[in-house]
């Protein structure tokens, strides 16, 4: 398997499905190296590849705090779900966390970054697909967070924009769907707050990014595709 090959092919994949639907904004990609070696993520870091997500906190930490230090024009988002517990190492490794699903999540990561003195990107996570199990559920929930923000309350955080999960099915139209409701209500919150820049849409994944892209995704997460399936035993 060739790690810069593979990198290469995506991209590729990327730029056809902009000029096939005629699309102009910048897709990124972001390369997911759970369960993946430092020595696999370095050959990508040596294709070109500067964006990576990782899941598990205590896993990007171990990985990450070398990386970083090694290649300092390399970015790192947390995607995973994110226990109250692991924040503290979550914001000093992370530019980023995408995977912010309640208040209690974002008061923690306030408390944890005016510690450091560091202001950190978040992503909105909605809950679009039946089978996922995280996510802000409620418009309501979610207008809450984003009033609290034009409070003041959050001043070592900054919203960009959403991120989701789609449904794990063979079935285009529920893909379709998940992505155009992420769509949807970015739009509609983009809107209402437009004191604030909410145009990064993180969504898709290897097996279902070109529909994401058609759907307006600016950032698709790709593991798989890249690196390979995945050794769980590790």
């Amino acid at each position: 398997m060739n790690i810069a090959e593979n990198l290469k092919e995506i991209n590729n994949k990327i730029s056809d499905v902009k000029t096939q639907f005629n699309i102009n904004r910048n897709v990124k990609l972001m390369a997911v190296s759970k369960f993946h070696t430092v020595e696999e993520i370095e050959i990508a870091i040596n294709a070109g590849q500067n964006l990576f997500g990782e899941n598990r906190v205590q896993e990007a930490c171990e990985k990450f705090e070398i990386l970083l230090q090694k290649y300092p024009q390399i970015e790192l988002h947390i995607i995973g779900n994110l226990q109250t517990n692991k924040v503290k190492k979550a914001v000093q490794i992370a530019s980023c966390i995408q995977s912010v699903d309640s208040i209690k999540l974002l008061d923690e990561i306030e408390k944890q970054c005016t510690k450091i003195d560091k202001v950190i990107k978040i992503l909105f996570e909605i809950h679009t697909a039946e089978d996922s199990k995280s996510g802000f559920t409620s418009i309501d929930e979610l207008t809450n967070a984003f009033e609290l923000f034009v409070s003041g309350k959050y001043p070592h955080i900054k919203p960009c924009g959403f991120m989701t999960m789609a449904p794990f099915t063979e079935d285009k139209e529920q893909i379709k769907k998940s992505f155009s409701t992420l769509k949807n209500i970015a739009t509609e919150f983009q809107t209402k707050y437009n004191q604030y820049d909410l145009s990064e849409l993180s969504m898709g994944m290897s097996g279902d990014f070109e529909i994401a892209i058609q759907e307006g995704s600016t950032l698709v997460r790709v593991g798989t595709a890249i690196f390979g399936k995945r050794d769980y035993s590790k």
